[in-house]
């Protein structure tokens, strides 16, 4: 399923609104998406583009279980089945993606959006970058974009990630390996199994498109530059991310607070490709989609990890904890230490998270008032609470320690709000702590 089919499954299942008078991509479609968050929008009338504009299409897990059809809280399983065993997508000599290739490049046509007043600039916040780590071999991950110019981006890589890593060997070498810097396509308007992988963190090595091909069907083509993109993507921008910097910033991250301004490098479009009445998709910054495409990648990790020391059911990394720094791990427990030791294994499947509560299988994870009950009736600090001092942490939290060049630090904190073992009743008998329906 490509972004328009998706759109229309989302217009058949009355989830779609669209909007058809003409809307300005400063400042007011950003106000109209967020006063809507949950549902897909369609802007039909972009004001100084002649292309359209679809925000919120990731925004419930509903639309990942219709894009996938998947019921919602049977993703997890799906996600931790494409990453256990990915696939190759095939390869074809053209695709929709390169129906209208523009003689020349003018970004300004492209409906990036400005999101606050103080923001650095017009964004676009659902692009995905593709390029080729010359050891390592393809990756792709989302990156916020600064438009500069008519021809310039300033792009946000964050440190020692795929596209990083990659620039640094290709570009900052010394000598580098090529003064052009390295190539990259960036693709907006993708199919969701596209967004979802390229949000994931395979090993080094694993393809993140062979995880989209995995989910459903991802046919490649590729760029002029060698790089190998979606086919159904609905724009390609084909350029290279040179060693110029420049400050880019202030955005509004995922937590909902201002990431601070820093050097970052240049990307400069030599070529822009699109489908025919090509839609663009814009992701509203710290909002629904944008938290859910961050955290619910990371449920499958924790899982997988909870899984190796403990019998899991389910994770839900919560909206309440900005979808990356609180986790739910739901557990059969089967030893008295079952609770502690999935604690453990949560931050080893994200590294990021700072606070973890972990529950029985009758606790609806997706519930925060079934969580809290949880904690209220079965969680005692002076038994349940382990704290982990000083540790690596996200730097998306400002609250942690953030010092140049190093990985953020934080305390973390674990709630083992399990039934606990050694009850009156019992152990393996919890009558004390069971709830009457």
């Amino acid at each position: 399923m490509d972004l328009r089919s998706f759109i229309s499954q989302a217009d058949s299942g009355g989830y779609l609104i669209t909007v058809d008078r003409e809307v300005d991509p400063y400042l007011e479609m950003a106000r109209l998406a967020a006063e809507l968050d949950g549902r897909p929008v369609l802007f039909n009338c972009v004001r100084g583009s002649a292309y359209r504009v679809l925000a919120g299409a990731c925004s419930d897990r509903r639309y990942f279980g219709l894009a996938l059809d998947t019921p919602a809280d049977r993703l997890i399983f799906r996600l931790a089945d494409a990453l256990a065993e990915p696939q190759p997508p095939p390869l074809f000599d053209e695709g929709p993606c390169q129906e209208v290739i523009d003689r020349s490049v003018d970004l300004a046509s492209i409906p990036f959006l400005t999101h606050w007043p103080h923001d650095g600039g017009a964004y676009a916040s659902a692009a995905v970058a593709f390029v080729n780590d010359p050891d390592t071999g393809p990756n792709a991950s989302f990156h916020r974009l600064l438009r500069l110019d008519e021809r310039r981006l300033a792009a946000r890589l964050v440190e020692r990630r795929g596209a990083d890593t990659a620039w640094r060997k290709v570009a900052l070498g010394d000598p580098p390996r090529s003064a052009a810097g390295l190539p990259v396509a960036i693709c907006i308007g993708l199919p969701l199994q596209v967004l979802l992988a390229a949000s994931m963190s395979p090993a080094p090595g694993v393809d993140e498109l062979t995880i989209a091909q995995a989910l459903a069907p991802t046919p490649l083509v590729t760029c002029a530059n060698g790089i190998r993109v979606p086919a159904q993507a609905e724009f390609v921008f084909e350029g290279r991310i040179t060693r110029e910097l420049v400050p880019e910033g202030p955005f509004v991250d995922l937590t909902g607070t201002y990431d601070f301004v820093r050097p970052q490098p240049v990307i400069e479009i030599d070529r822009i490709t699109h489908r025919q009445d090509a839609v663009y998709q814009a992701l509203l910054p710290g909002r629904l989609e944008h938290r859910l495409l961050m955290g619910m990648p990371r449920e499958p990790t924790i899982y997988a990890e909870v899984n190796k020391v403990a019998r899991c059911l389910n994770v839900h990394v919560t909206p309440g904890g900005a979808s990356w720094l609180h986790a739910v791990v739901q557990i059969d427990k089967r030893t008295p230490e079952d609770g502690l030791r999935a604690i453990e294994a949560a931050y080893r499947g994200h590294g990021s998270l700072k606070h973890v509560v972990v529950v029985d299988g009758d606790v609806n994870i997706f519930d925060p008032n079934d969580v809290e009950w949880a904690i209220a009736t079965r969680f005692q600090a002076d038994r349940d609470l382990v704290v982990f001092e000083d540790q690596p942490s996200s730097s998306l939290d400002p609250s942690a320690k953030h010092m140049a060049g190093q990985k953020s630090r934080s305390a973390k904190m674990g709630l083992d709000a399990t039934i606990h073992w050694d009850t009156p009743a019992g152990p393996g008998e919890p009558e004390a702590y069971r709830r009457i329906w």
